[in-house]
């Protein structure tokens, strides 16, 4: 009696066990450290970017402390010139 229980071996597909599992396994480690690196910038930069800003550009900085209250307008056009003559649209932030 032939049945397919016993057909001589398990034949070719028993490779395809391993590989399966190999797949799994080096799938896991590849979305684990990209997962990992894209936290790094992720929403946990976010928090520690807004708990201590990084300084930006000078026009930057004027801005904001414009809209924060602490100039006012007048001196706010005033500074926003002088800064515009050494960090303008034409420059790229050098000193003159």
């Amino acid at each position: 009696m032939n049945t397919l229980a016993y057909s001589g071996g398990p034949g070719p597909w028993i490779l395809l066990f391993p590989l399966f599992w190999a797949a799994v396994v080096i799938g896991g480690v590849t979305l684990l450290r990209r997962t990992v690196r894209r936290g790094r910038s992720g929403p946990w930069q976010a928090r520690t970017t807004q708990e201590a800003p990084a300084e930006g550009s000078p026009i930057t900085l004027l801005g904001r402390r414009f809209a924060a209250g602490e100039v006012d307008e007048d001196e706010y056009w005033r500074r926003l010139s002088v800064l515009d003559e050494q960090f303008g649209r034409g420059r790229k932030g050098g000193v003159a």
